[in-house]
This record gives structure tokens, C-alpha cells and sequence, in this order.
């Protein structure tokens, strides 16, 4: 790679994406791997055919695009499904983001990976990891709001992940997510000055 890797991860609803965006608004170039998947499962996407070839039509929306609602349904109760999905997706996903790391300019690069802990192929690439942490009380009214999910639901998406204190426990750097935006956005300014002292070697 070009430039040095920073890999950002989190819980649901910690606020990876908030962090990221004001990551991007400080001029990093920020490499997400969940609007990767959303762009290839979007209509039209790249892994659509093979999606609709392994899950069947009934999995594709009149747009063309993946049923997220069933297959969340689907993947959750059924651990088999869900790996056939990760058999599709995460080349696919690992593919692009090599692709736009490749090209990415400036003094370093962010990436956004949910699951970076679990996964080596990117674990590999980050010379620091960064958690964006909140309680989990926070998550789940987080994710609550912006879904419309079930308490119950939420509870089993983050049951299904890493657990916070696995979480703290590996991260090189955390950002605490707990209060308001302009707190997360102070944090992330302090971490891009860290990163820019320790990480930067040109452009």
C-alpha cells in the first residue's frame, strides 16, 4: 500500500460512521466496508447475480436489489445461509477496498471494517487499529432509533459480534462514543494529529 492504514471499527450503532465522516471532512481518504457491501448489494450491484443464483429470486427486490429485512432473517437464524453469504460477499468486499486503498492519497488512510478484530485479511493491512466505543445501553438505543429494530433484534445483532470488552482489549486507540457529536469529533481531531505526527510520510 501507498500510504499507512488505519483501521476503524466498533459496534453497531458506536458511531463508526460519524467518526469516519469527520475522518474524510480532515482530508483522509476513508475506505468503508459496509457501503461497499451496500453498493454491491444495491441494485444492479456486483453480487447480485451470484446472491440470486445461491438465495433464490425471492431475495431480490423489485429494484434489483438485496432484501436486507429477509436476508437479516434468514442469516440470523440460519448459520449456514450466513456463511454462504460471507462465501459471496467478502471477496467482492476485500477486492474493492484493495482497489481504492491502491489509489488512496494522503497522509494516511482510514478503513472502516465492523468486524476488523475477526478478520485477518484486514487486520493485516492496519498499522494502528482505532474503536469507536459506547456503552452498550447507548448501541442499542442508537440502533433503535434508526432502524426501527426491536430491542430483541439489536440485542441478537450484538450478541453475534465481538463483545465490548474483547473489543477494548485489542484496539490500539479508542475513541469514546458516549456523548455528544462534537465530543466524538474533538477526539477524532486529537487522533488525526497522533496519526499525522506518528504515521505520515508524504503524500
Amino acid at each position: 500500500m501507498p500510504i499507512e492504514i488505519v483501521g476503524l471499527t466498533g459496534g453497531i450503532g458506536s458511531g463508526k460512521t460519524a467518526a469516519a465522516n469527520h475522518f474524510a471532512a480532515l482530508g483522509i481518504p476513508v475506505v468503508d466496508t459496509d457501503l461497499i457491501a451496500h453498493q454491491l448489494t444495491g441494485p444492479g450491484g456486483a453480487a447480485m447475480p451470484a446472491i440470486a443464483a445461491s438465495f433464490g429470486a425471492d431475495l431480490v427486490s423489485a429494484s434489483g436489489a438485496l432484501d436486507r429485512a429477509r436476508m437479516r432473517a434468514l442469516v440470523f437464524a440460519d448459520t449456514s445461509c450466513r456463511r454462504k453469504l460471507e462465501s459471496v460477499l467478502h471477496p467482492l468486499i476485500h477486492a474493492e477496498s484493495m482497489r481504492q486503498l491502491a489509489v488512496a492519497r494522503g497522509p494516511y488512510a482510514m478503513l472502516v471494517v465492523p468486524l476488523l478484530f475477526e478478520t485477518s485479511a484486514y487486520l493485516t493491512l492496519v498499522r494502528r487499529s482505532l474503536l469507536v466505543d459506547c456503552p452498550e445501553e447507548v448501541q442499542l438505543a442508537r440502533v433503535q432509533a434508526r432502524s426501527g429494530l426491536s430491542a430483541d433484534a439489536v440485542r441478537a445483532i450484538m450478541a453475534a459480534q465481538m463483545t465490548r470488552a474483547q473489543r477494548l482489549a485489542l484496539a490500539d486507540d479508542v475513541i469514546d462514543n458516549g456523548g455528544t457529536l462534537a465530543a466524538l469529533q474533538l477526539q477524532v481531531e486529537a487522533k488525526h494529529q497522533y496519526y499525522l505526527a506518528n504515521l505520515a510520510h508524504g503524500q
